[in-house]
């Protein structure tokens, strides 16, 4: 069974003005314990969304439908405090942005003990002891020293790290990480990732990744969910996905990836066009008008997501066969 199951989950906001916008449209994926996901697209295809759908985290105006089953319970219908008792303690979230995450005007072990004593009920000085454990997990040098210090007093990757500490307190099940590796220098990305790597690989921690780098989700996802204008349109296995792409838009993303076997003077391919903005998506394929194999079929009607001929478990939303795809792209 499942870890977390999440069935036809879709994201709607209302504006004051005009019609709802649908963020996120029947995104259906399953995560199994120790299990790395990887949930990968362009900004504004609903990624973000998603995650914070599942922890009841949408702004005022966001109405999320469908269903998230976490061990037996549904995510989507709890009440606030049974939301609480399980957000931050057995699913445990790393945002995008730790500058602006941590709250500057307090202390790194303010900031950690008060998860422990919430969900815990340790006292402070075990969470304290607790939170400095953790901290030199993630390799923070001098934890116990360091954890007095305010948040700018530390480099980005630094509160990176301090980020996913707090999200490991805990100890739990499920790691949700959106971009943490997003405006950090290569090196730190590479670290931030081995971290996330070794933490999944010894303490069998499953979890999600949220990022637009295909690079990262090759380097540390055992599956891949990749969506456009808040739609899935393939999920397959890491390995058969990077083999084997079946849509044209994760084979675009993979064609935008500079290689090192590249000649110098190769340009750098790009797919070209911009994403639909929000409540602009007409009736046929979003990715219709940015897409090489687009036909009429493709601009009136919406494919359906179905099984793919890459793999068995494979799925893809397209209208064109895949045979024809692939003599295209020479594969």
């Amino acid at each position: 069974m499942p870890l977390l199951e999440v069935k036809d989950l879709s994201v709607r906001f209302t504006r004051r003005e005009g019609a709802p916008v649908d963020a996120v449209q029947r995104v259906s994926f399953s995560l199994e314990a120790g299990r790395t996901l990887g949930i990968v697209g362009e900004s504004g295809s609903g990624k973000s969304q998603t995650v914070m759908a599942l922890l009841g985290l949408l702004a005022g105006n966001g109405k999320v439908s469908g269903a998230a089953t976490y061990r037996g319970e549904n995510l989507l219908t709890m009440n606030e405090a049974a939301l609480n008792r399980i957000r931050g303690d057995r699913i445990g979230m790393i945002f995008q942005d730790p500058m602006t995450s941590l709250n500057p005007f307090l202390t790194i072990e303010r900031q950690m003990t008060e998860t422990l004593q919430l969900h815990r009920k340790m006292s402070r000085r075990e969470a304290r002891r607790r939170a400095i454990e953790t901290l030199e997990t993630v390799r923070i040098p001098d934890a116990a020293r360091r954890i007095n210090m305010y948040p700018h007093e530390f480099s980005g990757g630094m509160r990176q790290r301090v980020m996913i500490a707090m999200a490991l307190l805990s100890e739990p099940e499920i790691l949700i990480a959106d971009e943490p590796t997003t405006a950090l220098d290569v090196t730190v990305q590479a670290q931030i990732i081995e971290l996330l790597r070794e933490l999944n690989r010894e303490r069998g921690t499953a979890i999600i990744l949220i990022t637009h780098d295909m690079g990262v989700v090759a380097g540390l996802c055992d599956d891949v969910m990749v969506m456009y204008a808040g739609q899935t349109v393939e999920q397959a296995s890491a390995a058969t996905l990077f083999a084997a792409p079946t849509h044209p838009y994760t084979i675009g993303l993979l064609n935008a990836l500079p290689r090192l076997t590249d000649d110098d003077d190769r340009p750098l391919q790009t797919i070209p066009g911009n994403p639909p903005l929000p409540g602009e998506i007409g009736q046929g394929c979003a990715f219709a008008p940015r897409c090489t194999y687009c036909s009429d079929r493709c601009r009136e009607s919406r494919p359906a997501l179905t099984a793919s001929p890459a793999a068995a478990g494979a799925l893809r939303a397209c209208h064109r066969p895949v045979q024809e795809i692939m003599e295209v792209q020479h594969v």
